[in-house]
């Protein structure tokens, strides 16, 4: 697909984008291809794979790949898939190997340092002396492994590009805002694990309106009213998350990052009871308070947020707090994984109030999840006929209205309701459709221009 055909498909700066991106099996494949295969994925938590040889199942795009600790406690990431005939390694979930055998011809890979140069390379071979003569170079034929691995405070990226940024410099200043999530809540660096396991479903939409649903749409709020109404958050107000707090549509345009947050601030609100309803979790909370107003003192804050890393992650950072990935699986499918994260020393009640509240606010059978995937598969359904397609959605609120965030260079902020961060989303989704160099991709970020 050239780049003019592409420009006429994403006009972001007019707030149009056509339906045809959301259902087109060739643009699906170029999507693989132009943006799942160089930008920075999600590829899961370190606490998934605690001790050496711990191994964990995860995708990249429509590929599976193992995630996994080596014995020297490093992480590896490494293709899902056999050199020999292509079958799948692992196909368990998780588990612990300290080799990985393919069940078809029992050719095995190692990522022991001490037995290997380099992770996932072939160290056993049925028959090598006898069928293969000693010939078979084994260093030749070891696992494809990801170009570069980044262990963000306990969170898990990677890339198959080599020639793509350091992973910090592609988040850019969202860093604030993804470590808000990923920091215990006393304001130390990491300290989150995931427990619960991880939420895996399908759903019969295009990949891409999930993220877009997250990195700052709180105009679909419409759509919560009824669980609004219920009011399950843990405090036993109304609402779904409560206390409520004001939000801004703060978003990276040169990125393609977004979120619902709150601009930088110093001084540490008063708390707000989190779980009235349970006095042991709840002194837990007043008391992290305490010490995160003690540890952080006079340094600039973020608000616990929820908002959407490009192209297929997104976390809440408040409550439910949590981390989503959205895994193509066809233009009209895709695969939903949620990970529940908690501090790593919280006290089991703590982390069992969690728990409940997490699961009935979000996943397949939580009340807001349910709203989101109707919407979604009604969207795409509904773009997928010979008229339809020829349409574009509307993206028009608030064009011309963000203003520069002093306080993080390259972020721009545009009220509560807006469309500027799914703007920013799909001008994003444009430039890598295009297929430019990372020096292009990234020029204007390193520039510090403003859109």
């Amino acid at each position: 697909m050239s780049a003019s055909s592409i420009e006429t498909l994403v006009r972001a700066d007019e707030g149009m984008v056509s339906r045809s991106i959301f259902v087109d099996d060739g643009i699906f494949k170029q999507e693989l291809e132009h943006i799942f295969s160089r930008a920075w994925l999600f590829v899961g938590h370190e606490s998934l794979v605690p001790k050496a040889d711990d191994y964990f199942v995860s995708r990249m795009g429509t590929e599976s790949v193992i995630l996994t600790r080596d014995r020297q406690g490093k992480i590896q990431v490494m293709l899902n898939s056999c050199a020999h005939r292509g079958m799948k390694l692992c196909r368990y979930d998780h588990g612990n190997n300290r080799t990985f055998t393919c069940p078809y011809h029992g050719w095995s890979f190692s990522t022991d340092g001490k037995l290997v140069e380099r992770p996932g390379e072939l160290v056993g071979v049925p028959g090598h002396a006898t069928h293969y003569k000693g010939e078979l170079n084994k260093k030749e034929w070891g696992l494809k492994t990801v170009a570069q691995v980044c262990n963000y405070k306990g969170a898990i990226f990677a890339t198959w590009d080599p020639n793509a940024p350091p992973f910090e410099e592609y988040l850019g200043g969202m860093r604030l805002y993804l470590d808000a999530a990923l920091d215990h809540r006393d304001g130390r660096e990491g300290g989150s694990e995931v427990i619960g396991g991880v939420q895996k479903w399908r759903v019969n939409c295009n990949w891409k309106f999930a993220p877009e649903n997250f990195i700052g749409d709180l105009y679909h709020d419409i759509s919560h009213r009824s669980v609004d109404i219920v009011g399950i958050g843990p405090s036993g107000g109304k609402g779904r998350r409560d206390p409520s707090v004001s939000r801004s549509a703060i978003c990276f345009p040169q990125l393609g990052h977004g979120l619902l947050g709150r601009l930088p601030y110093f001084e540490e609100p008063p708390y707000s009871p989190m779980y009235a309803r349970y006095p042991e979790v709840e002194a837990y909370y007043r008391e992290v308070h305490e010490t995160r107003v003690r540890t952080l003192g006079d340094r600039m804050r973020v608000q616990l947020s929820v908002g959407t890393i490009f192209p297929n992650m997104s976390f809440h950072g408040r409550q439910p707090r949590s981390l989503a990935v959205f895994h193509p699986i066809s233009p009209t499918e895709m695969e939903m994984w949620r990970m529940y994260l908690i501090d790593a020393d919280a006290p089991e009640a703590v982390k069992d109030a969690a728990r409940h509240y997490f699961l009935r606010y979000s996943g397949p059978g939580g009340m807001t999840e349910s709203d989101d995937m109707e919407n979604w598969t009604g969207a795409t359904e509904a773009s997928m006929g010979a008229m339809s397609r020829q349409l574009y959605f509307n993206y028009q609120m608030g064009v011309g209205h963000a203003e520069p965030v002093p306080e993080i260079p390259g972020a721009v902020v545009n009220g509560e309701y807006t469309e500027e961060n799914a703007r920013a989303y799909y001008r994003r989704w444009a430039q890598f459709m295009k297929g430019g160099s990372w020096d292009a991709l990234m020029a204007p970020s390193r520039r510090g221009a403003a859109i």
